[in-house]
C-alpha cells in the first residue's frame, strides 16, 4: 500500500493504492485507486473552438503501399449533400475545418483569368508529390462555402506556397513566393462575402520538408508578404483573418529563425504537424498506440516550441495544425478503428471528440501542490491516461479516463484535493466508505454521477463499431447522430475502467469553485 502521484498536463491527481496497485495487478486482476482533484484553481483554458479537422486535396488515384483509400473524400469531389457529414460538423459547432494538405502547394485557383487553364490533378510520378498541378474551380469554391455556412464551420484555408519557386544548389526551393494567384483568390473570397478565419501559407515545407523545402529566411519574407496582402484586401474590416504558417514538422533551428524574422506581429499562429507513430505501413502500429512512451513522445516538441516563442518575445501563438498518428494515409482497421481513439487525433473516431466537446468545458482543473506537472503519468503505472475539465452541464467536473491495458480493470474513487490529506490519516480498511463522501460547498453528501463507457464491439480493438455503455452507436436512416445516454451511478460506487476502454464521468457534485 502506498501513495501514487498521477501528474497530468495542466493538473495533478493524487492516487492512493489499496492492496495491489495498478502496476502490481496481475493479468485479469483489478486495481483500486483514489483520485483527488484540486477544483479550486484553473491551470489553463483551451480555445473555445479548439477541435479541428482537415479536408484534403487527394484524388482517388492517391495510393499508399498498394491501398487507394481516399476515394471521394477530396475537397474537389466530396459529396456536400451527405446528411451525415453535415450533421457531424454541426455536432462540433464551432468546428475548425482546415482546407489543405500536401497537394495544396500544387493548387491553382480559377479566378477568371482566361490565360489560366483550370485542369484537374493528374497522376504523374515524375512530379513533386506524384501529381501534376490541379485547379480549384470557382463554382466548387462557391459550393464549399455554402456548405460551410450551413454547417457553421470555422475555415482555415491552406494556400499554395510553391508558386514562383526555383531549385537551389542545396536542394531546397528558393526565390520569392509568387502570390498573384493567391491574392486574386483571396480578393474573390472577400468580394463574395465568404468568412475565412485564417489563411495558412504552405504545407510541410519547413526544416527538411516532405517532398520539398523552403529556407526559413525566405519563408519569413513570404509570410510577411501574406500579412501585407491580408491587411490590404481586408482594409476597413472590423476583424481580419489570422496569418498562419508554416504547417510543417518541428525543426528547432528552422522554427527559431522563422519566428525571429516574423516577430513581433507579422505572424499570428505558428503551426506544426504530429505523426509520431511513423508510416502507415508499419505492422506494429497497434503496439505503438498502446505504448504510453509514443503517446508522450511529443511533449518535448511542445516544450521546445513554447520556449522559442517565449524567448523571441513575439505575439505569435502555437497550434497543432495536423495530427494523425500514422502518415501516408494511416492504416486501414488501425487508424480508422477503435484502437486509434486512445490517441485522440485526426484519424480517431469522432464519438470521442463529440463527448469531449459536449461534456468538457475550456477550463482545465488546476494543481493543488504548486509544482510542475508531467504529462499523464502515474508513478507505478502508465496505462491509465487521465484528463479533467470543468463540466459543461454543471459546476462540477468531467473526468476522462483511458485504459491502455488489456488485462487490468481499474476502480477509481474520486475525492477533492482538500479532503485527501485528511483521508490519508484514516483507517484504510474500507476504501469505499473513505472516498464516497465528496466535499461540496463545505458539506459531505452522496450524489449520482453520469458515466459513459466506450468499448470496441466484441472487444476487437480493430473494430469500426463502437459501443456506448454496451449499446452500438450508429446514425439513423436520416443520417442523424445518435444521442449519448449515460448510466447513473451512486457516488459511493467506484468508477470502473475496464480493459481497453474509455470512460467519461460527469461528477456534478464535485467541489470545484474554479468551475462556477
Amino acid at each position: 500500500m502506498g501513495v501514487l502521484l498521477l501528474q497530468l498536463s495542466g493538473f495533478c491527481f493524487w492516487f492512493w493504492a489499496f492492496g495491489s496497485a495498478a502496476a502490481a495487478a496481475g493479468e485479469g486482476e483489478a486495481a483500486a485507486v483514489a483520485v483527488a482533484v484540486e477544483g479550486r484553481y484553473a491551470a489553463a483554458a483551451a480555445d473555445g473552438d479548439f477541435v479541428c479537422a482537415t479536408l484534403d486535396w487527394w484524388p482517388p488515384e492517391k495510393c499508399d503501399y498498394g491501398t487507394c483509400s481516399w476515394g471521394l473524400a477530396s475537397l474537389l469531389n466530396l459529396n456536400l449533400s451527405n446528411p451525415i457529414l453535415l450533421n457531424a460538423i454541426k455536432e462540433f459547432s464551432p468546428l475548425k475545418l482546415r482546407l489543405g494538405g500536401t497537394l495544396q502547394d500544387k493548387v491553382i485557383y480559377d479566378t477568371g483569368d482566361p490565360e489560366q487553364k483550370c485542369t484537374p490533378f493528374v497522376k504523374n510520378d515524375s512530379e513533386i508529390f506524384g501529381f501534376s498541378e490541379g485547379c480549384l474551380p470557382l463554382k466548387r469554391w462557391d459550393e464549399l462555402n455554402n456548405f460551410f455556412r450551413k454547417a457553421g464551420a470555422v475555415i482555415i484555408f491552406g494556400l499554395n506556397a510553391l508558386n514562383g519557386r526555383v531549385p537551389m544548389p542545396d536542394g531546397s526551393l528558393g526565390g520569392p513566393w509568387n502570390y498573384s494567384n493567391a491574392a486574386s483568390f483571396i480578393r474573390y473570397t472577400v468580394n463574395r462575402g465568404y468568412t475565412i478565419h485564417g489563411w495558412e501559407l504552405g504545407n510541410e515545407l519547413s526544416g527538411n520538408g516532405v517532398g520539398a523545402r523552403v529556407g526559413a529566411d525566405q519563408y519569413a519574407a513570404d509570410a510577411i508578404a501574406l500579412k501585407s496582402i491580408i491587411d490590404d484586401i481586408y482594409q476597413g474590416f472590423p476583424a481580419k483573418p489570422l496569418v498562419i504558417a508554416p504547417g510543417g514538422f518541428f525543426d528547432a533551428g528552422w522554427f527559431s529563425e522563422f519566428i525571429t524574422k516574423t516577430k513581433p506581429s507579422s505572424l499570428d499562429v505558428i503551426t506544426h504537424h504530429i505523426y509520431n507513430l511513423g508510416p502507415g505501413v508499419d505492422d506494429h502500429l497497434i503496439d505503438k498506440i498502446l505504448d504510453p512512451s509514443y503517446l508522450d513522445g511529443e511533449a518535448s516538441t511542445f516544450s521546445n516550441l513554447q520556449g522559442i516563442l517565449k524567448a523571441a518575445g513575439t505575439k505569435t501563438v502555437a497550434w497543432v495544425g495536423e495530427a494523425g498518428g500514422a502518415y501516408n494515409s494511416g492504416h486501414h482497421l488501425v487508424t480508422d478503428s477503435f484502437v486509434s481513439a486512445s490517441e485522440k487525433k485526426r484519424q480517431s473516431p469522432n464519438t470521442i471528440r463529440m463527448l469531449y466537446c459536449s461534456m468538457m468545458q475550456r477550463t482545465v482543473v488546476a494543481p493543488f501542490n504548486g509544482e510542475n506537472c508531467f504529462v499523464n503519468k502515474l508513478h507505478g503505472t502508465d496505462k491509465i491516461r487521465a484528463y479533467a475539465h470543468c463540466a459543461r452541464q454543471s459546476q462540477g467536473i468531467t473526468l476522462l479516463l483511458i485504459n491502455l491495458s488489456g488485462n487490468t480493470t481499474t476502480q477509481v474513487f474520486a475525492t477533492t484535493a482538500a479532503a485527501f490529506p485528511q483521508s490519508l490519516k484514516r483507517d484504510s480498511s474500507d476504501s469505499r466508505t473513505r472516498f464516497s463522501r465528496i466535499r461540496r460547498r463545505g458539506k459531505a453528501t452522496n450524489f449520482m454521477r453520469e458515466e459513459y463507457h466506450l468499448t470496441a464491439e466484441d472487444g476487437n480493438l480493430q473494430s469500426q463499431t463502437m459501443l456506448l455503455n454496451g449499446k452500438i452507436l450508429a446514425v439513423d436512416s436520416s443520417g442523424n447522430i445518435p444521442k449519448f445516454e449515460p448510466i447513473q451511478v451512486e457516488a459511493s460506487q467506484p468508477l470502473t475502467v475496464a480493459p481497453f476502454s474509455i470512460v467519461f464521468a460527469h461528477i456534478p457534485y464535485f467541489y470545484a469553485p474554479a468551475c462556477r
